[in-house]
């Protein structure tokens, strides 16, 4: 038994740190699974899953999808993404393609950042990392997006262009070309900084 634990739940967001090693291997907290017909998102006070919406379309997730810990989409990442007025001001989303199917949420795991998926939601920057789950005897070897399957990419692209989407109403989004695992490796670390400029007092207090 591990001589350091805690005491007390800690927080998914502020609680449990970036990863093994950033911003290439990362903790990932998942929110929801492609099983999943509910959106669930981190309640940011308290840290437990709460109910967001039901999908308002027969679409869902393609990968595992969450958050990295410690992370913020603010001024810096804003800046990264033409077009973006800001950043959402929320943690950095994350998409983690497996195997083998994984059918529940609200756990970690370690990802391999491979790529990623700009999108701008209302004129914010709303980055989507893509990562495979590392030592995933099918997907641990692939090092950049190029290296995914085409279908894997567009099922994402196509999610994330329509998830929020109703017949007869305009969408806000637009999701712009994948970039690389060099791109997407530095958006995680100016929202690493982003991060550390919004809640460096949590550190201290």
């Amino acid at each position: 038994m591990s001589s350091s634990f805690n005491r007390w739940r800690p927080h998914p967001w502020h609680g449990i740190d970036v990863g093994p090693i950033p911003p290439q291997v990362v903790h990932a907290y998942i929110e929801s699974t492609p099983f999943n017909h509910i959106k669930y998102e981190v309640d940011k006070q308290t840290g437990y899953l709460r109910v967001d919406r039901p999908h308002r379309t027969s679409s869902l997730p393609p990968t595992l999808y969450g958050f990295i810990p410690q992370t913020y989409c603010g001024d810096r990442v804003g800046s990264l993404m033409q077009g973006a007025k800001q950043g959402d001001d929320d943690p950095l989303d994350i998409c983690v393609v497996s195997d083998r199917p994984i059918d529940r949420a609200e756990l970690i795991l370690n990802a391999r950042i491979v790529g990623g998926l700009p999108m701008l939601d209302d004129d914010e920057a709303d980055d989507k990392i893509i990562a495979v789950l590392q030592k995933d005897h099918v997907w641990s070897s692939v090092r950049d997006i190029s290296e995914l399957p085409g279908s894997i990419v567009e099922r994402l692209r196509h999610y994330f262009s329509t998830y929020k989407s109703l017949p007869g109403e305009e969408s806000k989004v637009h999701v712009g070309d994948t970039y690389g695992r060099e791109h997407a490796e530095k958006v995680v670390q100016l929202a690493m900084d982003d991060y550390q400029d919004k809640f460096s007092t949590l550190a201290t207090s």
